[in-house]
C-alpha cells in the first residue's frame, strides 16, 4: 500500500506539473512549443512556493522571449535587418520581419500589452505587469532596430543615395521571392483567396503612388498620424516615412525631432508617440484575430500588398518631381523604366536581386525543417 501510494503521489505531481504548464501557456495566448515540456517549474512558480516575493531578475526570466544564446543572437539581427529596412524609404519593418519568419511572434509580443498590464500598472504592480509583456522577445528585437537606426543610419543613408539601383535590386529580389513563397501557401485562388490577393495588390499600388497633400497641424490631426504611421511597421508592404510624407507630416515631425525639449516640440512628438504606442496595439492586435480566424484571406491581402509595394521597389527610376524639405531632396513622383544599358551597374543589379531571392528561399527551406 506504501509502495502504490508513492506511485500515485508521484503520478498526481508529474499531472499536476503538465496542467500547470499547458494552463499557463495557454492563458497568455502562446502556442505550446516543446521546449516547455524539459524546463522546470518557472521563477514564478517557485517564488510562490517558497512565500518570496517575485524579484526583477527572475520577472525578467519569467517573461517569453528566446531561450537560447544563439536564439537571441538570431533575433537580434532579426531586428538590425529590421531597422536598416525602415531606414529606406518605400521598404517596411513588417516586410523584414515576415520574410525572416518573426511576423506572428511580433504580433503576439506587441498583443501581449492588454488590460491586465494596464490593471498592474494602475496597481503600481510593476513587477507583475513586466510578467505580463514578452519583454524579452521586445526588448532583444528592439535593441537591435534601435541599434541598426542610430549606427547604421548614416551608413545606409550612404549606400543607398550612391548605389540606388542596386540597393532597390537587392529588395526586389526578397520581396519578389517572399510574394512566391506566401502564394504557395495560400489557398483557395479561385475564391476568397484570390479576391483578397487582388484587393491587397491594388491598394498597395496605388498607395505607393499617391502624392502628399496638405493637412492641419492640430493635435488630434498629430495623433491620428502616429496611430497610421505605426501601423505600418507591422504591415508589410508599406514605408512609415513615406505615408508620413504622404500625410504632409514628415517635414512637421522632423522638425520637431531637432529640437525636442522646446515645449511645443514636446508637446507634438508626446501626442505623436501615444498614437504610435495606440496605434501598434490595438493594429497588432487586430491583425492577430484576423490571423487567427481568417489566417487565409489574412495572409493573401499581405501578400498582395507586398506585390503591389513592388511598384515602389523597381530598381530603375525617373525622377518626375523632387521638393526640398529640411533642406535635404526629397523625391515626391517618380516613374518606373526599363534599363538603357547593360553597364556594370545593371549586371550587379541583377546579381544582387538574385542574392535576395535565393536568401528568402534558404530562409523558408531552414524554418521548414524547423518546423
Amino acid at each position: 500500500m506504501i509502495q502504490n501510494d508513492g506511485k500515485q503521489d508521484v503520478f498526481q505531481q508529474l499531472q499536476d506539473g503538465f496542467m500547470r504548464v499547458l494552463h499557463h501557456n495557454t492563458l497568455d495566448g502562446g502556442e505550446l512549443n516543446s521546449y516547455v515540456f524539459f524546463r522546470k517549474q518557472t521563477n514564478r512558480d517557485k517564488m510562490k512556493q517558497n512565500n518570496k516575493r517575485l524579484s526583477w531578475k527572475a520577472t525578467f526570466w519569467d517573461t517569453k522571449g528566446p531561450e537560447t544564446f544563439s536564439e537571441m543572437v538570431l533575433l537580434f539581427f532579426k531586428g538590425v535587418f529590421m531597422g536598416v529596412a525602415n531606414i529606406i524609404p518605400g521598404v517596411s519593418g513588417g516586410t523584414i520581419a515576415l520574410i525572416t519568419g518573426v511576423y506572428s511572434e511580433l504580433l503576439q509580443a506587441i498583443r501581449s500589452f492588454n488590460m491586465d498590464t494596464i490593471r498592474y500598472l494602475k496597481q503600481f504592480k510593476l513587477k507583475e505587469a513586466l510578467n505580463t509583456l514578452h519583454i524579452r522577445f521586445l526588448l532583444i528585437i528592439g535593441l537591435g532596430v534601435a541599434i541598426s537606426i542610430l549606427s547604421l543610419a548614416h551608413i545606409i543613408t550612404y549606400v543607398f543615395t550612391n548605389f540606388q539601383v542596386q540597393t532597390w535590386a537587392l529588395f526586389f529580389g526578397l520581396v519578389l521571392a517572399s510574394i512566391l513563397v506566401m502564394g504557395a501557401k495560400t489557398r483557395n485562388w479561385i475564391g476568397s483567396g484570390g479576391f483578397a490577393f487582388i484587393s491587397g495588390t491594388v491598394l498597395s499600388y496605388y498607395f505607393v503612388a499617391l502624392i502628399p497633400v496638405s493637412t492641419p497641424d492640430a493635435w488630434w490631426f498629430i495623433l491620428l498620424a502616429g496611430m497610421v504611421v505605426i501601423c505600418t511597421m507591422i504591415l508589410p508592404g508599406l514605408s512609415g516615412s513615406f505615408l508620413l510624407l504622404i500625410l504632409g507630416k514628415y517635414e512637421y515631425i522632423i522638425g520637431a525631432l531637432k529640437q525636442p525639449f522646446l515645449p511645443e516640440n514636446f508637446m507634438v512628438l508626446a501626442i505623436f508617440g501615444i498614437g504610435c504606442v495606440v496605434g501598434i496595439v490595438a493594429f497588432a492586435r487586430l491583425i492577430s484575430v484576423m490571423l487567427d480566424r481568417f489566417e487565409n484571406v489574412t495572409m493573401a491581402v499581405l501578400t498582395g500588398i507586398m506585390c503591389g509595394s513592388m511598384r515602389k521597389i523597381w530598381p530603375w527610376k525617373e525622377i518626375l518631381e523632387i521638393r526640398i524639405i529640411q533642406g535635404k531632396e526629397k523625391i515626391i513622383s517618380e516613374a518606373n523604366v526599363l534599363p538603357t544599358d547593360l553597364d556594370s551597374i545593371f549586371f550587379t543589379a541583377l546579381a544582387l536581386m538574385v542574392v535576395g531571392f535565393v536568401l528568402v528561399l534558404i530562409l523558408e527551406k531552414t524554418a521548414s525543417k524547423k518546423g
